[in-house]
């Protein structure tokens, strides 16, 4: 769901790095993974801990890598690559949009989840699309990609940008009408609005991006290995159960949520290698 630009200094610490050993994924441990928790129903602080879409699949990904429990750590997004790169979680299991600039700093599995543009507006307000955005204020969540888009187009249709550090602090933001509408990923938004009678989604923009969980560079065979966990998903049907326990309806045919993949990675972006493989699900 999300872009950042990669500091000089980030892009260093991920240079620096060495080739990944065994230790930086023990079997024997839990797997450590971060995320915001801030975006239902993706993953949100629950009374016994992160529930949501999000927990339950790399929960399932764990065990089907044998890992013996996941340690799910809260990370605001914009700190969330260099919690990546600096080796304090293993990958991120956040909603990431898949794009050709992150791609280039690390390393995607492939698409599991289409998304695009969500706008939320007050109760009653209308939108009609980008041109309706012209005078009224747009708020983010900060270092995400929907900022990025916000920043490249504000000029364009004339609206101002307030940036904030979660998802649901935009969303007061139009609830307390400091801003018009709030954007962030379409299935983020429509939950969003089923969950608050002050807000409804009040424009769709789909534009075929797709998320994925993200390694570091350095850890193709471990990317792989928990992408081979996420493809026995989509060909069981549990990813598709899943979709349907947290966001109330079947996904569509063709998704990426129940399309395999041929090789490793996300097509079209650096890092996807194109060797076939034989599924060993269990």
């Amino acid at each position: 769901m999300k872009t950042i630009k990669i500091s000089a200094v980030l892009a260093a610490v991920l240079m620096a790095g060495t080739a990944a050993r065994a230790d930086d994924h023990p079997q024997d441990q839990p797997l450590v993974v971060g995320s915001d928790f801030g975006v239902a129903p993706w993953m949100v602080r629950g009374v016994n801990g992160p529930e949501g879409f999000g927990v339950d699949l790399v929960t399932e990904v764990a065990k089907r890598i044998g890992r013996p429990s996941v340690q799910i750590m809260d990370v605001n997004f914009s700190g969330l690559f260099a919690a990546l790169f600096s080796k304090r979680i293993e990958f991120t299991v956040n909603p990431l949009n898949i794009t050709k600039e992150r791609a280039e700093k690390m390393l995607y599995t492939e698409p599991f989840f289409a998304t695009g543009n969500g706008f939320l507006v007050a109760k009653g307000e209308k939108l009609d699309g980008f041109d309706s955005l012209k005078g009224k204020v747009l708020s983010v969540n900060r270092g995400t990609i929907s900022d990025t888009w916000a920043t490249a187009n504000a000029e364009k249709y004339g609206f101002d940008v307030e940036r904030y550090e979660t998802f649901p602090d935009s969303v007061q933001a139009v609830i307390t009408q400091r801003a018009f509408t709030a954007l962030n990923e379409i299935p983020t938004t429509i939950y969003a609005a089923s969950q608050n009678p002050a807000v409804e989604v009040g424009f769709k923009d789909f534009n075929g991006r797709n998320f994925g969980y993200a390694f570091r560079n350095d850890d193709v065979d471990y990317r792989n290995k928990v992408e081979g966990a996420i493809e026995c998903m989509k060909q069981d049907g549990s990813m598709a159960k899943l979709y349907e326990k947290w966001y109330g309806e079947k996904p569509g045919d063709g998704t990426a949520l129940t399309t395999v993949y041929p090789g490793y990675g996300a097509p079209d972006f650096k890092g996807y290698v194109d060797t076939p493989h034989e599924l060993s699900c269990k």
